[in-house]
């Protein structure tokens, strides 16, 4: 039986109007806060455009810019901090929640820890049409962005541990 995820929806899953959950198994520790920095740390020049793209048709119905992910690294966030465009509503050791709130729609990331595996969950409540217009490509977008930035976290962990084992101490 798969373990059950500990993460934090927007509302109950039936009430969700998308909903996408994707783990992956955790070669060493990492909190929840060094995934995201690796997850999100270098926006490859299609995630710059793709948020260029986002921004400016959004702009015509009334959306904020937000300007996608910077790849500033943090260390530590606490609730009301932002990272990028998201608001940190929680920050624990095995738990990161962040939220973006507008009026065509309410969007909760989670990313959470649980015996060595990482879950990134998203769910998003619309309130309109452009809402829903909104995430018929966003959805789809979405799960490749989460897929391929938890292949980046995963080869990201093995590298560090690859450099620590290649680092030998000299024998006197």
């Amino acid at each position: 039986m798969a373990p059950i995820s500990p993460a934090l929806t927007l509302r109950p899953l039936p009430e969700l109007d998308y909903h996408d959950s994707r783990s992956v198994s955790l070669p060493e520790s990492i909190t929840p806060i060094g995934a995201w920095n690796l997850m999100t740390g270098e926006p490859g020049p299609l995630m710059r455009l793709a948020f260029k793209m986002r921004d400016a048709i959004s702009s015509l119905f009334g959306v904020k810019r937000i300007g996608g992910f910077s790849g500033r690294r943090r260390e530590s966030v606490q609730a009301g901090d932002r990272l990028d465009f998201f608001l940190v509503e929680h920050s624990a050791p095995d738990m990161l929640v962040l939220t973006e709130r507008d009026r065509h729609l309410d969007v909760m990331i989670c990313l959470s820890i649980a015996d060595q595996l990482l879950t990134v969950t998203a769910s998003v409540v619309t309130h309109n049409t452009f809402g829903r217009m909104y995430m018929l490509p966003v959805g789809l977008a979405h799960k490749l962005i989460v897929s391929r930035d938890l292949r980046r976290l995963k080869r990201g962990l093995d590298d560090m541990a690859s450099n620590r084992s290649n680092k030998r101490i000299p024998r006197a």
